[in-house]
């Protein structure tokens, strides 16, 4: 089977770019941590967390473990900034090719730590759900095709 370069490249660029968008989507939250409807970011839950009917302890158990996982990951988007100003701009000047790899890789790793951060985050915030609350989640993530970021259930 011959592998087309160039659809690879381009999916490769296209998969990096959605999981930049969803990190930073992911890494916003509303400044009250209010984890209900409204305007704005609904926590780190998505948009199905208002409907989880969250008790207040949960509310604060959750904004406590993101504020945890948000200060420890200050110094990757930071990095990942700085790295966003300082790649080369192929557009003025020459191409230079392995700058460009440089970089790309350079964010690369950056963006698996912070997906891996993620994936832990979500992990302790199922510790924090209900079992009905988790299958809610996972119901409502299942509906819209996404994958629920949570442990499996002990029921189907």
């Amino acid at each position: 089977m011959k592998i087309n370069l160039r659809k690879t490249a381009i999916a490769g660029v296209a998969g990096l770019v959605l999981l930049i968008a969803a990190v930073l989507g992911l890494s916003q939250q509303r400044p009250n941590g209010d984890f209900r409807g409204g305007p704005g970011p609904r926590g780190r839950l998505g948009p199905f967390g208002r409907d989880l009917n969250l008790t207040e302890d949960q509310k604060t158990q959750i904004k406590k473990i993101q504020e945890t996982f948000r200060e420890s990951n200050k110094a990757l988007f930071d990095r990942l900034q700085t790295l966003r100003e300082n790649e080369p701009d192929p557009v003025n000047g020459s191409f230079d090719e392995a700058a460009v790899r440089a970089a790309a890789e350079a964010k690369g790793k950056i963006q698996i730590e912070l997906e891996v951060s993620r994936a832990k985050m979500m992990s302790q915030i199922a510790s924090v759900l209900t079992a009905e609350q988790k299958a809610q989640l996972a119901a409502k993530r299942k509906q819209f095709g996404l994958q629920s970021g949570l442990p499996p259930t002990d029921h189907p």
